[in-house]
C-alpha cells in the first residue's frame, strides 16, 4: 500500500512537471566576458547573441519561442482578441488621397487583404483602378511596399520594396499609363525617398555601399546622394553629393517649384537640427546657407524668389520663415512668428499657410497669408489629431483626416477658397460605435512637478477600480509626439474591459523643442520618472493598481518600458518592451544605431557613458530581484534596432529572476521593426501579447 502511494506520488509529480511550463525554461550559455570601459568593469556574458543570424543564435531563438508559446499560444483572451480583431479588421480602409496632374491616388484595403493596394483614378468620373498590388509581391505577404514618388509629368511612379521588414529598400519604376514595370532597379537604398527632376528625367536618392558583412547588422555609414536617369543601369548613376570626411552625415534633397533651386538638407544622426545647402541655377555647387546646427530647417515650398521653411531657430515652438534668393544673395525673414503653442505641421496651398498647432496634444488649425497675417482659425468642433493638407502652392482643394482614441479615421475634402469641407470617407468597423467608448485628457505631476498629459480611454459603463486591467503606453524620445489616434490594438484591449492610458511624456515634442530636450541626454531619467508617475497617478485615482497594470512601448519606447520596470519592479504586473534599445553601451555599433547618440549620448564619451550605464536595461538587472511578468517582443530581421538587444536582455533577466513571474521573449520571423508587417502577423501578435497580459492580470 505504501509502495503504491509512492508510485502514485511520483506519477503525480511527473504530471505536474510536464504541465508546468516554467519548469521547462531554456538555459542560456554565458561567457565570462568583462571589459574595462572608462575605468568601469562591464560584464557582457551574452555578447555571443549579437551574432543573431548564426546557427547558435537561431537555435536559442527556436528554444525561446517554443518556451514562450507554452504561455501565450492558447490563452482564453488570445482567442477572444483574435476573433474581435478579425471582425474589426475586416472592413475597408482608405488612405489620404493625393493628386498628380489629373490623376488621384490613394491606398485602399477591402478588408481581407494583407496589404493595402495603391489605387489610381484617372479623372473625376473615371473608375478606380489598381496601380500597385503589394499582395502579389510574395506568397506569405512579407515583401511590402515602401515609399512611392510620382514623376512631375505623371507618367512614371517610383516605388520601393522591403524584404521581410528590413530597412533596406529596392526601388522599381512603373509606367502609369500602360502598367509596364521598367527595367530600372536601384539597390542598397536606405532612409531615402525618390525625388524627381522637374523634367521627369530621373530621381535623386540616398545609397549606401553594399554591406561586406551581415546586411542586417553592419554599420550604415558614408551614404551618397545619387541621381538616376531613367533608362540607365544603376552603375551609371552619378554622385550628386558626398562627404567622406563626415561618414555619418545623411542627405535629402528638395527642388523648388520652378526648378531653379536644389535644397540639400544635411542631417547629423537623429538630431532634428540640420544644415541647409543650396544650388541655384547660376552655380554648379551647393552653397552653405545654414552651416551650423542652430535649429531645424524644413523646406515647405517656393513662390517666385522665395523659399519657405519651417524652423526652430530662435523659436523652440517653431515658426515659418522665408529665404529670398536674388542675385546670389540669401536673405532670411520671419513670416509666421513663434506661438505659445508648438507647430506640428505646416503646408502652403492656394497661397495660404496652413499651420497645425498642438494645444495640450490636440490639433488647432490656423490659416495665414504669405505675409504671415492671420486669416482664420478652422474649428471643426472635434478634439483629436488632424493630418494631411498636402498639395501644391496653387492647389485650391486638399484632403485632411481626423481621429482620436475612440474615433476611427475620417477623411475630408477641403475647399481652400471658401474653407468648406465634406466628408470623403470614414472608417466603419463591424460592431463598433464610438458612443460606446469614452476618452478623457487628464494631467498629472511627475517627480519634479512637471505636468504631463495622459489620455485615458475605455468602454463606457465599465466598472473601473483597482482590479481593472490597465494598459499604459508611452514613447518619450527623438522629438516624436504621441498624439491621439485610433488604434485597433488599443480597441482590442478596451473590448476586454480594460483601460488604455497613453502618456505624452517628455522626450517628444508635444510642447516644443524644450519638451524634447528635457527628456534627452543627461535629462533621460525624466522620461522614466514621467512614465512611472503616470502609473502612480492612475493607481491613486483607483484606475488599476500594481496588480493590474501592463506597460508597453516600442523601439525607444521599449527602452522606456524596460528601464522603468527595472527601477520600479513593484509598480507593474506585466511589462511588454517591444523591439527595444536595451544595451545602451553597444547600441551604436550596429546599422544606424550610431545616429541615436544625438538623443542618448555616446558611450565613447566618459560622462555620457556613465549616464547611459545608470539606466541601461541590460546592465541594471539585479540578481535575486522579483521583476514583473515580462514579455519581450522583437523580430529576427529587425535591422533598425537589431534583435540582439532583446535577446541579451531576455537572457540576463531570465537568469536574475527570483520569483515565479515568467520572463519570456517572442521573436517574430520574417519581420522587421514593424513597418510593412502583413495583417495576419499583426493580428496574431496583438492577440498573443495582449491575451497573455490579460490572462496574467485577470487569472
Amino acid at each position: 500500500m505504501l509502495k503504491n502511494k509512492s508510485i502514485f506520488f511520483l506519477v503525480g509529480l511527473l504530471a505536474v512537471s510536464c504541465s508546468d511550463p516554467s519548469l521547462n525554461k531554456p538555459l542560456t550559455h554565458s561567457d565570462d566576458l568583462v571589459e574595462v570601459i572608462h575605468g568601469k568593469s562591464i560584464a557582457d556574458p551574452y555578447r555571443w547573441l549579437e551574432d543573431f543570424t548564426s546557427d547558435k543564435a537561431k537555435s536559442w531563438e527556436d528554444k525561446q519561442n517554443k518556451y514562450t508559446n507554452t504561455f501565450i499560444e492558447s490563452t482564453k483572451y488570445k482567442k477572444l482578441i483574435s476573433k474581435n480583431l478579425e471582425k474589426v479588421w475586416n472592413g475597408e480602409s482608405v488612405g489620404m488621397p493625393f493628386k498628380n496632374n489629373e490623376n488621384t491616388f490613394y491606398y485602399y484595403n477591402q478588408g481581407p487583404w494583407q496589404h493595402s493596394k495603391l489605387m489610381i483614378r484617372r479623372c473625376e468620373d473615371c473608375a478606380d483602378e489598381v496601380l500597385i498590388d503589394p499582395n502579389k509581391f510574395s506568397e506569405d505577404g512579407t515583401i511590402s511596399l515602401g515609399g512611392i514618388s510620382i514623376s512631375p509629368d505623371g507618367n512614371i511612379i517610383a516605388y520601393s520594396l522591403s524584404d521581410g521588414g528590413s530597412d533596406w529598400r529596392k526601388w522599381k519604376f512603373l509606367n502609369i499609363n500602360n502598367g509596364e514595370i521598367l527595367e530600372d532597379t536601384l539597390n542598397w537604398s536606405k532612409f531615402s525617398g525618390a525625388v524627381w527632376e522637374p523634367d521627369s528625367s530621373g530621381v535623386y536618392y540616398q545609397k549606401y555601399e553594399e554591406p561586406a558583412g551581415e546586411l542586417l547588422a553592419e554599420l550604415n555609414e558614408l551614404p551618397k546622394l545619387m541621381f538616376h536617369k531613367i533608362g540607365d543601369p544603376q552603375n551609371l548613376d552619378t554622385v550628386v553629393y558626398e562627404n567622406p570626411d563626415q561618414p555619418r552625415w545623411g542627405w535629402s534633397i528638395s527642388i523648388s517649384e520652378d526648378g531653379n533651386n536644389k535644397i540639400l538638407s544635411i542631417s547629423d544622426g537623429t538630431e532634428e537640427k540640420n544644415r541647409i545647402y543650396i544650388k541655384t541655377k547660376d552655380v554648379d555647387v551647393f552653397i552653405p546657407v545654414i552651416d551650423d546646427l542652430i535649429g531645424e530647417f524644413t523646406y515647405i515650398t517656393s513662390k517666385d524668389s522665395f523659399l519657405y521653411f519651417y524652423s526652430t531657430h530662435d523659436a523652440p515652438n517653431g515658426k515659418i520663415i522665408s529665404l529670398d534668393i536674388k542675385d546670389s544673395s540669401f536673405v532670411w525673414n520671419d513670416v509666421v512668428n513663434e506661438s505659445s503653442m508648438p507647430i506640428r505641421s505646416a503646408n502652403i496651398l492656394n497661397n495660404k499657410i496652413i499651420v497645425t498647432y498642438l494645444k495640450d496634444t490636440l490639433s488647432d488649425i490656423n490659416i495665414f497669408n504669405l505675409n504671415g497675417e492671420f486669416e482664420k482659425n478652422i474649428d471643426l468642433g472635434l478634439q483629436g489629431t488632424f493630418s494631411g493638407f498636402g498639395g501644391g502652392i496653387d492647389d485650391t482643394e486638399t484632403y485632411f483626416s481626423f481621429s482620436n482614441y475612440i474615433t476611427p479615421t475620417k477623411i475630408y475634402k477641403f475647399n481652400l477658397i471658401d474653407y468648406t469641407y465634406d466628408l470623403f470617407w470614414e472608417e466603419k468597423l463591424d460592431g463598433f460605435d464610438s458612443n460606446n467608448y469614452s476618452t478623457d485628457l487628464k494631467f498629472y505631476e511627475s517627480k519634479d512637478g512637471t505636468k504631463i498629459p495622459v489620455h485615458v480611454s475605455h468602454k463606457t459603463g465599465i466598472k473601473i477600480n483597482a482590479a481593472t486591467p490597465v494598459l499604459l503606453y508611452g514613447y518619450g524620445g527623438f522629438d516624436i509626439s504621441i498624439l491621439p489616434g485610433f488604434s485597433k490594438r488599443f480597441l482590442a484591449w478596451m473590448n476586454q474591459g480594460g483601460v488604455v492610458a497613453v502618456a505624452s511624456i517628455r522626450g517628444g515634442s508635444e510642447y516644443g523643442a524644450k519638451w524634447h530636450e528635457d527628456g534627452m541626454l543627461f535629462n533621460k531619467q525624466n522620461v522614466f520618472d514621467d512614465f512611472a508617475y503616470a502609473a502612480k497617478f492612475l493607481h491613486e485615482n483607483n484606475i488599476g493598481s500594481p496588480n493590474s497594470t501592463a506597460i508597453q512601448g516600442g523601439s525607444n519606447g521599449g527602452l522606456l518600458v524596460a528601464a522603468t520596470m527595472l527601477q520600479n519592479p513593484d509598480l507593474f504586473k506585466v511589462a511588454i518592451p517591444a523591439v527595444g534599445v536595451l544595451d545602451m553601451l553597444r547600441f551604436h555599433k550596429f546599422t544606424i544605431g550610431w545616429a541615436w547618440t544625438s538623443d542618448y549620448g555616446s558611450p565613447e564619451i566618459k560622462d555620457e557613458f556613465l549616464n547611459l550605464l545608470a539606466y541601461s536595461p541590460y546592465h541594471n538587472v539585479v540578481d535575486g530581484e522579483c521583476y514583473p511578468t515580462t514579455l519581450i517582443t522583437t523580430s529576427n530581421r529587425d535591422d533598425r534596432v537589431v534583435p540582439s538587444h532583446s535577446y541579451k536582455f531576455a537572457a540576463r533577466l531570465q537568469k536574475a529572476q527570483a520569483c515565479d513571474n515568467p520572463i519570456l521573449i517572442r521573436i517574430e520571423d520574417r519581420a522587421g521593426h514593424g513597418a510593412g508587417t502583413p495583417k495576419y502577423k499583426r493580428i496574431n501578435q496583438i492577440a498573443e501579447v495582449y491575451g497573455f497580459a490579460l490572462d496574467e492580470i485577470l487569472n
